[in-house]
């Protein structure tokens, strides 16, 4: 009889304090940067038991040695991504692969023991694992991948599932990259791996409806997450309107095309302020406001239609903006615009939003020690934020491997003696 056969279930939490409305979920990831591991962030940061299984070769998972990086006064360093988004983690050194029997049999404990796996590793079938494996082992479990193209279960073309994706490149593939920019100069992407973030929420949200299916019916379930489809769901009416009509928008820069005054302008302080206003009676506002002739420039004639703000005239009322906003700073422009509830913010920098009076007393700023370094940080907290079960960080982002003994022993019931007879295999070192 194989380990994993002989263990009884022990229900979460075992290794972390008891918080949250996902307390009693636990969660196996394989993940590496960055859509993967977010959505276990998202759950972890409300309650679930996360257990991140990291290969020594290569120092674990890769998001611990992006730059730029943190240092304590000794010299240890980590990602400041890492001290964000692997905080409530426990860590485990395993190398996955279940051609190696000592490893197939602690990994497949793991799976007995948690009720969703995530996995964004790609080459899962040349490390012997299946997801009918994983079913047979523990028919209740969640299966989440997350990936650029695909899983083949879901269909699609073979050499396209097979293909290496970035945030960037899903960005290209779904169309979105064709309308960041402007209209005389190359696409560019978003920065930050908005992509990868969006995809972890995605696969995230997808695993609560999952789990809220086995409430009802005892049984997993797979769940396919892609970059590509993300940035697909997210194109907002772009594909209706080819559809019906075959219309492709078009990148259009910092401002609106269709109408004014609406997007980025720069400010007398050389800051930025980005306006938004749409509509007539919110147009009204705008030139009441900053003291510009309505009569002059009517709506209709000067800022309805893409034709009316290409117009002469509407190109006057353009530089009338834009010369109102640079004899302005942008705290004046901003004062100005919010006492008439005219849609505006200021593009902030970090220490801009972090000193920021009202993110403060919305709590959205959390403290705690990093593990790697033993430093105290402050990260951002919570979103989104609930009344009766808040999220909480118990413990900051783990050193690699920094759970394995306790995992193997208080979980799987490995003896410390089978745990030092590992060591020099490539299993759990």
């Amino acid at each position: 009889m194989n380990r994993w056969e002989k263990l009884e279930k022990k229900a979460a939490p075992l290794l972390i304090p008891e918080f949250g409305p996902l307390s009693g979920i636990r969660v196996l990831l394989n993940g590496s940067v960055v859509a993967a591991p977010f959505a276990a962030t998202m759950l972890s940061d409300f309650g679930a038991e996360v257990i991140a299984l990291e290969r020594k070769k290569g120092g674990g998972d890769t998001a611990r040695h992006q730059q730029p990086q943190v240092k304590s006064e000794d010299g240890r360093h980590i990602s400041g991504a890492w001290m964000q988004n692997a905080r409530n983690k426990l860590s485990v050194m395993l190398e996955t692969n279940l051609n190696i029997p000592e490893a197939k049999e602690i990994f497949l404990s793991l799976i007995k023991e948690c009720d969703i796996w995530i996995e964004n590793m790609v080459w899962i079938d040349k490390l012997g694992i299946t997801d009918e494996i994983l079913l047979e082992v523990n028919p209740q479990l969640i299966i989440c991948h997350v990936s650029g193209f695909g899983t083949p279960k879901f269909g699609g073309e073979p050499s396209e599932l097979a293909r290496a994706c970035y945030d960037p490149l899903a960005q290209a593939e779904s169309g979105w990259g064709l309308l960041q920019g402007f209209e005389d100069k190359p696409p560019y992407y978003a920065q930050q791996y908005v992509g990868d973030y969006l995809a972890g929420m995605f696969a995230a949200n997808g695993i609560l409806m999952a789990l809220r299916s086995r409430d009802i019916t005892g049984r997993g379930q797979i769940i396919d997450a892609t970059l590509c489809e993300t940035w697909m769901r997210v194109m907002d009416d772009n594909f209706v309107l080819w559809a019906a009509d075959h219309f492709q928008k078009q990148r259009q820069g910092i401002k609106q095309k269709a109408y004014q005054p609406g997007g980025i302008f720069a400010t007398k302080d050389g800051k930025w302020i980005n306006l938004g206003s749409y509509g007539k009676n919110s147009y009204l506002k705008v030139i009441r406001a900053l003291g510009i002739d309505e009569n002059k420039f009517s709506y209709e004639e000067a800022a309805g239609s893409q034709a009316a703000v290409e117009s002469p005239l509407g190109r006057e009322l353009d530089q009338a903006f834009c010369d109102y906003f640079l004899s302005h700073t942008a705290q004046e422009a901003e004062d100005t615009l919010k006492a008439q509830k005219i849609g505006s913010a200021i593009i902030a920098n970090c220490e801009d939003v972090m000193n920021n009076p009202h993110w403060q007393k919305r709590g959205d700023w959390v403290n705690y020690r990093d593990e790697t370094t033993s430093r105290e940080i402050t990260a951002y907290g919570f979103t989104p934020k609930l009344s009766e079960t808040p999220g909480k960080v118990w413990r900051g982002a783990p050193s690699l491997g920094e759970d394995t003994f306790n995992v193997l022993t208080k979980l799987l019931d490995y003896t410390p003696d089978e745990i030092e007879a590992l060591k020099g295999k490539g299993v759990i070192d």
